[in-house]
């Protein structure tokens, strides 16, 4: 028996050991998250919510030719921005920031309580329900304010100005770069503007 019991243990000895038992560890993609306050949220994601920046919410407008404030300001001297076009972009972008740190607020409040609702063991379905409507009504919030204020742009900006912006911005080729093969090069850049 004993015999029967050491050729056990000798085998067992030599099957290899798991990754965890010999200091290797492997990680699965959400590593590191169960040590956020809020799960679904990076310490990023509430700096950007925080400071009102547009946590890609208005990528809908800005990639179908309707700029954001803040990236035309950024871009004022590239465009050509007027004083009077700065005047008043500023002033969207003002009122977008101040309305997207309060939505943004909302918003981390509304997942914060989420994130909290998993330690409850007693979580009940129906509760759940609401807490995850509240989290997506704070959200439809938030991208409301980003999205809402690329609908005012493009009545400050000239086609050319928000045909540079697209350009800029590298949404678009520039037009100007390369004459197409077959056109006289005077007439194709004097027939586009870019002289």
């Amino acid at each position: 028996m004993n015999r029967t019991i050491t050729t056990l243990l000798v085998a067992i000895m030599m099957l290899p050991l798991p990754a965890w038992a010999d200091g290797e560890h492997t990680h699965g993609p959400y590593a590191g998250f169960e040590a956020r306050e809020i799960k679904s949220l990076s310490q990023e994601d509430l700096d950007e919510l925080r400071r009102g920046g547009g946590w890609g919410l208005a990528l809908s407008a800005e990639l179908s030719g309707r700029p954001g404030p803040a990236h035309l300001l950024e871009l004022r001297d590239e465009l050509g921005l007027s004083d009077a076009q700065v005047t008043s972009i500023s002033t969207i972008r003002y009122a977008m920031r101040a309305d997207a740190i309060a939505a943004g607020e909302r918003f981390i409040a509304a997942e914060a309580a989420l994130s909290a609702a998993f330690a409850d063991p007693d979580l009940a379905a129906d509760d759940l329900r609401a807490l995850v409507d509240a989290a997506a009504a704070t959200r439809a919030d938030l991208r409301f304010v980003h999205l809402s204020r690329h609908l005012s742009t493009p009545q400050l900006l000239t086609a050319d100005q928000i045909e540079r912006y697209a350009v800029l911005r590298g949404y678009s080729d520039d037009r100007c770069a390369e004459v197409p093969d077959g056109h006289d090069a005077t007439l194709w850049r004097r027939h586009n503007g870019c002289d």
